[in-house]
């Protein structure tokens, strides 16, 4: 059941019974596609339950889509996870550092990327997993900031994905928000979700999947001339 939020928005933002309806849309359309596990997955995500494997695999991942289009990196994804032991460890990474980075570089050539891991790989390891949660807990993105190729876009992107309930301000929800008149992509996510009852996170993967399948993917939140 739709919950009309009481926060008042700009004057000129769009109608919510028009956001809802947008958004909604936007979500049938993702499930129509083969995405309902994207929207499952990332529903699932918490950082409670987060293990040491899943943080290694997750920081990778965002690690080498730094400046990627996502379907580059799912092509070479399984190629790294292998070189990288599939994540069993840090502590075993960290041994075979050096190995690893070599056959993770015959899948995907971009040294610095692949050297970011193993450092990541490595902090870990010599920091301790539960130390590094904890500060994840206390100091949300602005820790995850603190590894190489993680930046102030990114770092959103690793703390959805690892369970934190925040919104990646990338490209696509920039124009979305500018489209629907809202001052950022977090202010038209939360109400999106204060009116559906979703997750913010999950608000953001329905309109960020929705964004790489459809190219007219803003038209849905643009206002009727004359508003």
């Amino acid at each position: 059941m739709l919950r009309l939020s009481p926060i008042q928005k700009e004057e000129r933002c769009i109608p919510q019974v028009h956001l809802a309806s947008a958004y909604l849309t936007m979500r049938e359309y993702v499930i129509q596609a083969g995405f309902a596990w994207e929207i499952d997955w990332q529903d699932s995500r918490s950082l409670s339950q987060l293990t040491e494997s899943e943080f290694l695999a997750e920081s990778a991942w965002v690690i080498l889509s730094s400046g990627m289009r996502e379907s580059v990196v799912r092509r070479c994804y399984e190629g790294v996870s292998q070189a990288f032991m599939d994540w069993a460890s840090a502590g075993a990474i960290a041994t075979r550092r050096a190995e690893c980075e070599e056959k993770a570089l015959r899948v995907f050539n971009h040294l610095a990327k692949v050297r970011a891991i193993g450092s990541m790989c490595e902090r870990v390891f010599e920091c301790g997993f539960h130390s590094i949660l904890q500060r994840i807990r206390t100091e949300n993105v602005s820790f995850l900031q603190t590894f190489d190729f993680i930046g102030p876009v990114t770092s959103f992107h690793l703390a959805k994905n690892i369970g934190l309930d925040v919104v990646k301000p990338d490209r696509h929800l920039v124009r979305m928000a500018s489209a629907a008149r809202y001052p950022s992509p977090e202010e038209l996510c939360k109400t999106i979700a204060e009116i559906t009852g979703d997750k913010l996170s999950v608000v953001d993967l329905i309109l960020w999947r929705y964004a790489t399948l459809n190219p007219s993917y803003d038209a849905l939140l643009t206002l009727e001339p004359g508003r």
